[in-house]
């Protein structure tokens, strides 16, 4: 069976080949109209229909995001108490937060991690069975892979380790979607995801 070749390539080399394999005596087509001014790619369920989906842009995503922070800050700190009480770890009684970053206070740092752990669960398992988080079902939006299709359950972890390579990176990885062109972050070009409108 030949390998799928991405809807990007795909489409992009479409015109190219007519072209190039064009008889020298007959008439070449005009060339394509202008491309929308929002970036676009022919995904594949829609390319059958002669439809282009749009990638969404970092605003929308980041309302999106903002979206599921407020899902998961609450049970994660919820876990935090409830870890707190088990393990008996407290944080000292009228402290700033900044002195407990410098000091490496174990409550913050077991918040810290039960908070991105949290993250990270939620994000894989709606990605695996909808495609899409909470945030991003409420914004419209929906992960797709190179070719159009809903991400596979690897695909997804692989795209869920990428978020932590953006925390990795104080969140240039998440900030970088405004100024691709493709309005991609770290985690999607790390996965072979897009982020689509729809």
């Amino acid at each position: 069976m030949p390998e799928r070749e991405p809807a990007l390539l795909r489409d992009a080399g479409s015109a190219a080949d007519a072209v190039d394999h064009a008889d020298p005596g007959a008439e070449v087509a005009p060339p394509p109209a202008p491309r929308p001014s929002r970036p676009s790619i022919s995904a594949a369920a829609g390319a059958a229909r002669g439809e282009a989906v749009y990638v969404a842009g970092f605003w929308r995503r980041l309302v999106g995001a903002l979206i599921d922070l407020a899902i998961i800050l609450p049970v994660a700190l919820v876990l935090t108490l409830i870890a707190g009480k088990l393990t008996g770890v407290r944080p000292p009684d009228g402290l700033d937060i900044w002195l407990l970053l410098l000091d490496n206070e174990p409550a913050l740092a077991m918040g810290i991690g039960l908070a991105i752990a949290v993250a990270a669960v939620y994000a894989l398992v709606f990605q695996i069975l909808r495609g899409r988080t909470l945030g991003m079902k409420v914004m419209k939006l929906r992960v797709i892979d190179v070719y159009g299709d809903p991400p596979s359950p690897g695909r997804c972890v692989v795209r869920t380790l990428g978020y932590l390579a953006g925390l990795a990176t104080i969140f240039l990885g998440f900030i970088w979607i405004g100024f691709d062109g493709e309005k991609r972050g770290l985690h999607d070009w790390i996965a072979g995801t897009y982020v689509i409108q729809g």
